[in-house]
This record gives structure tokens, C-alpha cells and sequence, in this order.
């Protein structure tokens, strides 16, 4: 069946991402229970490829569903997995890091809120200094690409210090899974998580935690935190029935197992190479009109640019976007509490002609403000 073509907008914010029309009509399926063996099936193949994409090994990695956005799967992670009698490191350089501090903090569970500046790669030899000196720890928390800011943690260096002292890695993965390459067993994970809308391009609504059989199966064992959001007891009722434990997200999952065709068909390497032309074109046109990064360069995950608001006057972000907006392009805020900042994203089903097309648009929206070019800056 042929459908009518969609307006195509730009969503240059980090997620949602731009999705093909394939994937949006793969949600228009007959009406099926969810119960129905069909069903399953669809899911047990969905959830074998997440863990291939991080090339695990299915024997050794399973992936586990929910509904829910991606700060579900740091609660799963957290509350699911900390042993009693023990605590969290959780390596924290962004808001999504501060996220599951909060989420600690909500739980009672004892936690270190290891805290480096947002614009800042954390110090390893600190990272090691605090594992050495609490011993009770039993569970390492960081971001691999904390999304607020656009900077890459180095993440396969803290897992072999969490694995040296015997702790478990969880690494929220949400905003670069799917997009820069990530081997699960060379990156020293245990568990790592996102959610269809951003590097699958598909719907929001599908979150799901790729992690080690063995570590979960342990966790039985550990305080049930939550009952909604408790991994072993989703990953047994899977293994059990080859079903969500409750009612899964039907349409979102027909959409997801689209954009797996695409992502397969695309392949990992050709889709990092399409994200890094997008990164580098967003980047050579913000050089060209003279704006500023917030983060070094060489620190930057390669889909997050976040960029310095300029000492203009006559500079509105509000303005900026919403004349960008109604033309298509989505650009988003930032999120460093000390620096007024807005982020171009290089996610979803977009390439550099996208980029191009934008910035003639966000020139045109300084130009209609009076905003200067090269961005004025007075330091």
C-alpha cells in the first residue's frame, strides 16, 4: 500500500530525531493483542538485534523492554541493580549524570555525587581515588554523551576502573547508541540503555536496557526498589512467556523493528560516517557565521553542538527559533546552568544538505533580528 509523503521537518534538537516516512507508516498495521505468539516472536528478534548492535553476544547480553522514555531505563538500572549494604558511584559531568543522582536521592540509596564541571572530561585518577577509598561500592553510573552539553565521557576507561574494584558499569547510552559505534564487551560495559526516538529514528515510547544474563539474573536477589521498573522482573516474565510483563507499546514496536531494517540496511559504519558529515557541517557553519562552542572540540561526542549564546542585543533565542520553526527546523536550548547556550544536533534521518538548507534559514532569521555576523563576543 502506497501512503501520501509527510512534511519533512528538521528536528535539530536532541531527540526525537527525524524520521523517515517507512518508519511513521510502519505504525499502521492491523490491530493485534499483544498476547498473540505473532507478537512475541516480533519481540524476541527485536530484542536480540538491540544487543547486536552493540555487538554482544546474545548467550552472554540480552535486552530487556519498557515504555517509557530514556530516564526509565537509569531508574531500572539503578534501582534494580545496588546489592543491600551497598552504594552508587555515580560520575557526574552533565544534567543527565545530576538525573540519576536524583534518581539516588529519590530511592534512599547511598550514593557518592562525584561532580566534575559540565564543560570538563572527568579525572580519571579522582574517579579511581573514590572507588579505592569506598570499597562498599558496588555500582558505577556515568553518561557516555551527556547530551546537555554535547562532551563524550571516556567511558571504556571508567568501566575497567569500576571492574578493577569489582563494582558493576551502567552507562546511559540514550544519545549515542545507534549512532557512534559502541562495543558492549572492548567498552568494558555491564548494562547500557536508550530509547527508539533517537539513534534507531523511530517513535518515542520503546525504551530498553542491553545488559549482562548473569548480572541480572544476581539481581533477584537485591531490594525490589520498584515494581513497575524492576529489570529482573521484567527480563524473567520475557524469558518466561516472551512477553512485556505488562502492555507493551504495540505501535511503537512495529516502528522500531522498521528502523531496524534501516539501520541494518544503512549499517553502522556508513550511519557514523552520515552523522559525522552532519556534525561537521553544523560546525562549519557556525564557524563561518563566528559562534562559539561551549566545549573543546576534541571533547565533543560528534552529535551535540552546543553553542555560546552571543553578547548581542539584539540576539533572541525565542525569535531565532521560532523563525526557524515555521520553516521547518527545529534548534533547542541548552542545558549549562552557568553559560546561555542552544544545541544543534547531528541525530536522525537527516545529512548535510539538511545542514546547508538550515543554515540559510537561521541566517536569515539574524539578519530579520539585526543580529551581527561574526557573532559579537566581548571576551
Amino acid at each position: 500500500m502506497e501512503f501520501p509523503s509527510i512534511k519533512r521537518n528538521i528536528l535539530l534538537n536532541p531527540g526525537p530525531s527525524t524520521t523517515t516516512d517507512t518508519v511513521k507508516y510502519a505504525q499502521v498495521v492491523p490491530d493485534i493483542c499483544p498476547r498473540e505468539k505473532e507478537f512475541a516472536g516480533l519481540m524476541k528478534g527485536l530484542r536480540e538485534d538491540l544487543v547486536r548492535i552493540v555487538h554482544g553476544d546474545t548467550q552472554k547480553y540480552t535486552s530487556v523492554l519498557f515504555c517509557g522514555s530514556g530516564t526509565l531505563n537509569i531508574d531500572v538500572c539503578l534501582n534494580s541493580l545496588l546489592p543491600a549494604g551497598k552504594k552508587i558511584l555515580v560520575v557526574n559531568n552533565g544534567a543527565y549524570s545530576t538525573r540519576a543522582v536524583e534518581i539516588c536521592e529519590h530511592y534512599g540509596m547511598p550514593h557518592i555525587d562525584l561532580k566534575f564541571p559540565v564543560d570538563q572530561q572527568p579525572d580519571l585518577a579522582l574517579v579511581e581515588k573514590t572507588l579505592r577509598d569506598n570499597p562498599d561500592i558496588a555500582l558505577v553510573h556515568t553518561t557516555h554523551n551527556e547530551t546537555g552539553t554535547g562532551i563524550l565521557n571516556p567511558i571504556r576507561e571508567i568501566g575497567a576502573l569500576a571492574h578493577r574494584y569489582g563494582a558493576v558499569f551502567t552507562v546511559d547510552t540514550t544519545s549515542t547508541y545507534a549512532m557512534r559505534p559502541i562495543d558492549i564487551e572492548a567498552d568494558n560495559i555491564d548494562f547500557c540503555m536508550a530509547s527508539a526516538q533517537k539513534g534507531l529514528m523511530a517513535m518515542t515510547g520503546l525504551s530498553f536496557v542491553v545488559g549482562n544474563r548473569a548480572l541480572i539474573e544476581a539481581s533477584a536477589a537485591y531490594p525490589t526498589r520498584s515494581y513497575y521498573c524492576n529489570l529482573f522482573l521484567q527480563y524473567d516474565y520475557f524469558e518466561k512467556t516472551g512477553e512485556m510483563h505488562f502492555t507493551p507499546p504495540v505501535q511503537t514496536i512495529y516502528a522500531a523493528l522498521q528502523a531496524l531494517k534501516e539501520y541494518w540496511a544503512e549499517g553502522e559504519e556508513a550511519k557514523w560516517a552520515r552523522h559525522t558529515r552532519v556534525f561537521n557541517a553544523i560546525h562549519a557553519g557556525l564557524d563561518e557565521l563566528g559562534f562559539r562552542d561551549a566545549v573543546r572540540r576534541e571533547w565533543q561526542s560528534g552529535l551535540v553542538v552546543s553553542v555560546v549564546y552571543p553578547d548581542d542585543p539584539n540576539w533572541n533565542f525565542e525569535k531565532v527559533h521560532n523563525y526557524c520553526y515555521e520553516r521547518g527546523f527545529t534548534i533547542y536550548p541548552g542545558k549549562i546552568s552557568t553559560t546561555n547556550t542552544f544545541r544543534l544536533c547531528a541525530l536522525g534521518a537527516i545529512d548535510e544538505a539538511d545542514i546547508r538548507d538550515f543554515f540559510v534559514v537561521f541566517r536569515a532569521a539574524l539578519k530579520e533580528l539585526g543580529v551581527q555576523t561574526p557573532a559579537l563576543y566581548n571576551n
